[in-house]
């Protein structure tokens, strides 16, 4: 998943996307028309939820397809697949129900052994799921990825045809988010064992429980189609008939189409922002995806901790926002503000404090303590980013800003395609890579382990920092204000003591909308559309 997560936010803020002109007419003939025109930057990987890897994949099948949990229109988890559910003692065991009336497309009852039959071949390692990792949270969920126990151990059982049981390794608060998530959706039982390896390669060879079935995807289309599903439980509450999808790769392309009135969702690149902001069918938020560095350990320069408390301190957060991405705001720690609240509605953000930020005072007089350090007046410092050109134009201000700041430094930007970019992360061909993340659930311990920190388990050997992190996980599991305490102390410990990450800023998304469609609305992570509650009128 952390690849899928990096790479999908990468495309959504760097890939030239369609824009959108004001006063264009509307693609819909009359109001009772129920249907809308949309597009995405790149093709459908699979349909199969336990291999998907991307932003397209994953929005196709949150519209077509229903897990235990779907968010509301306040962006919260809420029961979809299930009626109730309870939950043992020790809050690790959960015991759903599910909803009796739910039907597959071609008719079949959704049930227990739909889910346990998903779970089970996305924890499978023969089939290389971006999203096992997802199940660390499951029982014996890491322990199979990773060949050391049968699939048939995770925690997961069916006790009747509507009856599920999930079981925990650890209790956690925020299960209900992570089980919106497509890695989770059911899979019909017996079209699976039909398919075969096929399942998911096209729209016909899977089924779907969801609010809109897929057509017209034979596994290579660039368009295709997604219309209501009469066999959906909550059918009545559907208005579109029809959704027509289309891949959009340029700029140019999608504003022609969407002037003519055959686009009614248009995002705005950062370029344009400035351009539209001002148009009637602009619209803008501030997203929980992060945008950040992290520093090789291994390398001399950048393993000393004044060189990355100098860099993290020396960039001018603001102005990067200001002038470069025009949407999001700065970054004042690693987990994302007004995303994660406490039981009497704080913001995590604030009540763990500003650990991140600039101050050019502070970043001189670490870089001096550095440079004394490295026996060094001149120091060069390679800056990897992908060859994205919103990644590009980061890396950019980040190498001016820095070399003004701090006296004595080079940086120097290499750009590569994200596929390369990844591996030479992993493989410490780096000494400080930019890069953005997306959240999977809203908690802070999911920007605190896996949060796009490359080499975290293997580089960062800080004893209190994991102490915290297994504290969280396990002693202060239940026991909300003390685990908040040891996240706030771990994620201090890394960020502000030892600069393992730069976090930078967080992402802003802005798109134009036809004034004709009302209930439409992105995931709170802001990345992909939700369209079960559009109407056209």
């Amino acid at each position: 998943m952390q690849k899928k997560k990096i790479a999908s936010i990468t495309l959504l803020a760097g890939a030239a996307l369609f824009l959108a002109a004001c006063g264009q007419k509307s693609s819909t003939n009359s109001s009772e028309k129920q249907v809308m025109n949309t597009a995405v930057t790149s093709e459908i990987s699979t349909l199969d939820s336990s291999k998907y890897g991307d932003t397209t994949s994953s929005e196709i099948l949150q519209n077509s397809m229903e897990g235990l949990y779907r968010f509301n229109s306040k962006g919260q988890a809420k029961l979809a697949g299930a009626t109730a559910v309870s939950r043992s003692k020790d809050q690790k065991v959960y015991t759903f129900t599910l909803r009796k009336y739910a039907k597959w497309s071609n008719g079949d009852a959704v049930t227990a052994q739909d889910y346990v039959t998903a779970w089970r071949r996305t924890v499978d390692p023969k089939n290389n799921s971006l999203d096992s990792d997802s199940y660390q949270v499951i029982k014996n969920g890491t322990k199979i990825t990773a060949g050391k126990k049968a699939v048939s151990t995770l925690g997961i059982k069916a006790l009747g045809k509507y009856k599920l049981q999930v079981t925990l390794e650890n209790p956690i608060s925020y299960l209900p988010d992570l089980l919106t998530g497509a890695q989770f959706y059911p899979q019909d039982n017996k079209v699976v064992k039909k398919q075969g390896s096929s399942y998911g390669t096209s729209s016909s060879r899977l089924v779907y429980n969801g609010p809109f079935k897929v057509t017209g995807w034979t596994g290579s289309s660039i368009k295709w189609t997604l219309v209501k599903n009469k066999t959906y439980w909550n059918a009545e509450s559907v208005h579109l008939t029809k959704l027509n999808y289309q891949v959009i790769k340029t700029t140019s392309t999608g504003l022609n189409l969407y002037k003519a009135g055959d686009l009614d969702y248009a995002p705005v690149d950062s370029d344009y922002v400035k351009q539209y902001q001002k148009n009637k069918d602009y619209h803008s938020k501030t997203t929980p995806t992060n945008g950040y560095m992290v520093f090789n350990l291994k390398r001399k320069t950048t393993g000393n901790v004044h060189v990355r408390r100098a860099i993290s301190l020396g960039i001018n957060r603001a102005q990067l926002v200001k002038t470069v991405l025009h949407s999001g705001k700065a970054a004042t720690g690693l987990v994302a503000s007004g995303f994660i609240y406490d039981a009497n509605g704080k913001d995590y953000r604030t009540s763990a404090g500003k650990l991140a930020g600039y101050d050019l005072a502070e970043a001189k007089a670490e870089w001096a303590k550095a440079k004394k350090q490295l026996g060094k007046s001149k120091i060069t410092i390679e800056l990897l980013t992908s060859d994205m050109d919103a990644s590009k134009r980061v890396g950019e201000y980040i190498q001016s800003d820095l070399m003004k700041n701090l006296p004595g430094l080079t940086v120097k930007l290499r750009s590569i395609p994200l596929k390369s970019r990844l591996a030479d992360t992993t493989a410490h061909k780096f000494d400080m890579v930019y890069g953005t993340w997306q959240p999977s659930f809203q908690d802070p311990i999911d920007y605190l382990t896996i949060g796009g920190l490359f080499n975290l388990e293997t580089d960062y050997k800080n004893k209190n920092f994991w102490k915290q992190i297994n504290l969280a996980k396990t002693t202060y599991a239940t026991q909300p204000a003390k685990r908040q305490a040891a996240l706030v102390a771990a994620e201090k410990q890394l960020v502000q003591k030892d600069a393992f990450t730069a976090p930078l800023y967080q992402a802003g998304v802005s798109y134009l909308l036809n004034s004709k469609v009302k209930g439409f609305r992105l995931s709170p992570y802001g990345t992909v559309a939700y369209y079960w509650d559009v109407q056209i009128k």
